[in-house]
């Protein structure tokens, strides 16, 4: 197969109507990667290069392919869109959050793709929001921001800063019209309506505008889009007199900005995978330098709270000093000096199966997040308790409790000086609930209940706490949700009868995968077909060491947990073989082509979105974007050779195996992603087809990392991808 192949009509076969009927073949092009003496000839590199046609025109071919083998399912595909349609409230609104004399919610409408951003003035000192009506404008409501006004012409339109001075008046908003993750930045006049004349190109995401309204912060981004540097822009100026700030010339970082809860701060956060810092501004002296808390010190993580108590300010600081599932310590602010490393005083270690994950300040109290047995929880404290003259430290955590052992809880932001915090509670099976908790009389108040149209009772629906046994003896979580009179299971928890199943994995980066009701799940769960996540390695769901031994040397342990999650799962009689598609999607795309390659034999399917497929080609080459803030992720196989040959090792591109049956693979990807390069789906199915594999590509030609915008054209790609998946699972008949 290292031989050029002359092919350059790759185009698939048509049939007499038009539709084709063999598939694309693309031409093998060999190129030689050298490193630390071994050679890898990748016969698909050339795909790498969206500006040749060829390049666009193998794409587009492949989008053919899939669209004629998937014709079938255009049928299977509506119904599903117009269930997921059925059972969304079109027509809805967020709960109003206050800020300032302003309440600020997003109205959705039937028919349109994106929300609008309104406003009511505050009646009294109420923190009791309006009772907002799906559909009916309350008195002196203002619209502040039409995404479908703004995006109207674009393909492609997201929002990536909304920022509000303390006035209301100025709004510092940007968007990508492209999928490509780079903003133009633009303050309006909320009076007038009109954006001011200062336009800023090419910026990240998360600016910011400060209190008065005079400065915006935001940051831009190097050659390999690493967003590395901070301005300071002054309202009504000339951008190109903007100020740096901060640069961080360290490729392992990355920098972000935000405003203290108390408005009294800017925050500067530089961040690799295992080592942070962070500096402040004072909004009092905009124009300042920032102040670093503490320096950076290699594999020492932290974040910073501003915290009032009485007369005296706090900082309080989540780390992992000493702790590896992370502590709080309070200290004073600095005063123009970097505090010493670790300086202040231990307020927070965690229990067995903790992990510290925030802090939030509030005037009156306190909010703790923290993971317990696996789930996100909170615990309220007093201010006057915890940082007062009298505080009782250390603190002890007594958490909301709202629930099964499923149920997550978790809190969304707010006024410093608000009396209440806004909860948020989800489960698989139960529809999401905002509620406003009293801190002071311990109540809570539900402002919203998920809306699910259609009759739907939770019910009828179950969810359990599944554990596998990894090949070395680790207990790995799996989160299971079915219907009930689908899937019979006796009271020990065994089902009667084998089901067809969908397994989701991800487990990268500490990141966890949290119970939450999806109003597209319930068309497979409807149709008999059982969801379960596999709770892997290299996530978060069981503290800091469940991340460590899926990481950097450790990452086979991430395939090999799902594997095993798998087989458990067809062992307690769940489900089978040829019934078990396997799904995920960027480093959770690289879990499934590492699975298809180790074991494709226990899955009939697998669905890669996004796919970090081609890890080794791109983590080489330090010229693509985001390649060398991942070396603490994956290793550092440019210059390590052991990193080189345990990552070639996994790697699925490499790892394609001749002679093997490979279950039916459906890999999308949207040509303008800038994290997981279109060419790394590309390079990995034009292999796997190369050895025969029954495999799909599909990719979104105006699109970014997260797939199309626009509510409807998102719930047209999930009824893509889910029929797909019950086409598989022999499922596909069509509802009467």
């Amino acid at each position: 197969m290292s031989t050029e192949d002359p092919i350059t009509d790759f185009s698939p076969k048509p049939h007499a109507d038009g539709d084709p009927v063999t598939p694309p073949r693309a031409a093998r092009r060999p190129s030689v990667r050298k490193h630390h003496g071994d050679e890898f000839i990748d016969n698909y590199e050339w795909l790498r290069d969206a500006d040749n046609p060829e390049t666009i025109a193998y794409i587009e071919a492949e989008n053919d392919w899939t669209r004629a083998r998937t014709a079938h399912l255009q049928p299977l595909r509506e119904q599903i869109f117009q269930e997921i349609k059925g059972r969304t409230l079109e027509t809805d609104m967020s709960v109003p959050g206050r800020r300032g004399d302003w309440w600020y919610f997003a109205r959705t409408e039937e028919g349109k793709q994106y929300s609008t951003q309104s406003r009511v003035p505050v009646t009294g000192d109420s923190w009791t929001p309006p009772a907002v009506e799906p559909g009916r404008m309350l008195p002196g409501e203002e619209v502040i921001f039409d995404a479908n006004a703004e995006a109207d012409g674009h393909d492609f339109f997201s929002v990536g800063s909304f920022s509000l001075d303390d006035s209301a008046t100025r709004l510092a908003y940007a968007t990508d019209v492209v999928g490509d993750e780079r903003y133009t930045l633009r303050i309006r006049d909320l009076t007038s309506g009109q954006d001011l004349a200062d336009t800023i190109a090419n910026t990240s995401s998360g600016a910011l505008i400060t209190p008065d309204g005079a400065y915006v912060f935001y940051t831009t981004v190097d050659d390999a889009w690493r967003p590395d540097r901070v301005w300071r822009h002054r309202v009504g100026t000339d951008p190109t007199e903007d100020a740096l700030v901060w640069h961080e010339p360290d490729e392992r970082f990355w920098v972000g900005i935000s405003l203290s809860r108390t408005n009294r701060y800017v925050l500067v956060e530089a961040s690799s995978k295992i080592t942070s810092e962070t500096a402040l501004i004072s909004v009092d002296e905009p124009t300042g330098q920032p102040v670093i808390v503490w320096p950076r010190r290699d594999g020492v993580e932290y974040s910073v709270e501003h915290a009032t108590s009485g007369a005296q300010e706090w900082l309080l600081i989540c780390h992992n000093i000493d702790h590896e599932d992370f502590a709080i310590t309070r200290t004073p602010v600095p005063a123009g000096v970097p505090l010493a490393m670790g300086e202040g005083e231990l307020v927070l270690a965690p229990e067995p199966g903790q992990r510290i994950e925030a802090v939030d300040a509030f005037a009156t109290f306190l909010a703790v997040s923290y993971r317990d047995r696996a789930v996100p929880a909170v615990a309220l404290l007093g201010v006057d308790e915890a940082l007062g003259a009298s505080a009782e430290i250390p603190w002890r955590l007594s958490p909301l409790e709202f629930g099964d052992e499923l149920t997550a809880v978790g809190i969304a932001g707010g006024e410093f000086d608000q009396p209440l915090v806004r909860v948020g509670v989800s489960s698989f099976v139960r529809p999401a609930t905002v509620l406003d908790y009293d801190v002071a009389a311990r109540t809570a108040h539900v402002r919203k209940v998920q809306p699910v149209l259609g009759g739907y009772d939770p019910d009828e629906y179950a969810q359990a706490r599944l554990w596998a046994t990894a090949d070395d003896g680790t207990k790995v979580p799996i989160s299971i949700v079915w219907r009930r009179d689908a899937v019979a299971v006796d009271d020990a928890g065994v089902p009667q009868s084998a089901a067809p199943l969908r397994l989701y994995g991800y487990g990268a980066y500490e990141a966890s995968i949290d119970p939450g009701l999806s109003i597209p799940r319930l068309s497979a769960l409807d149709r008999g077909v059982v969801f379960a996540i596999a709770h892997v390695r290299g996530g978060g769901e069981l503290g800091r060491h469940w991340y460590e031994e899926g990481r950097l040397r450790s990452k086979r342990n991430t395939f090999t947990d799902f594997i095993a999650c798998a087989r458990h799962l067809i062992e307690q009689g769940w489900t089978t073989p040829d019934r078990l598609v396997a799904e995920g999607g960027s480093a959770g795309g690289l879990l499934i082509g590492a699975v298809v390659n180790l074991a494709p034999e226990l899955f009939a399917g697998a669905v890669a979105d996004v796919p970090f497929v081609d890890a080794l080609t791109s983590i080489l080459d330090p010229s693509l974007p985001l390649t060398v803030v991942e070396w603490d992720e994956w290793g550092d196989p440019l210059h390590d050779p052991e990193v080189y040959q345990y990552m070639k090792s996994y790697s699925p591109y490499e790892n394609v195996r001749d002679g093997v049956k490979y279950p039916r693979i459906l890999a999308v990807t949207s040509l303008h992603d800038t994290r997981v390069l279109y060419v790394e789906p590309a390079k990995w199915t034009a292999r796997l087809r190369e050895v025969g594999a029954d495999v799909l590509l599909k990719t979104e030609m105006s699109a970014g990392h997260g797939g199309v915008s626009g509510r409807y054209a998102q719930w047209r790609e999930v009824a893509f991808e889910l029929a797909w998946t019950l086409d598989v699972l022999g499922s596909a008949e069509l509802r009467g």
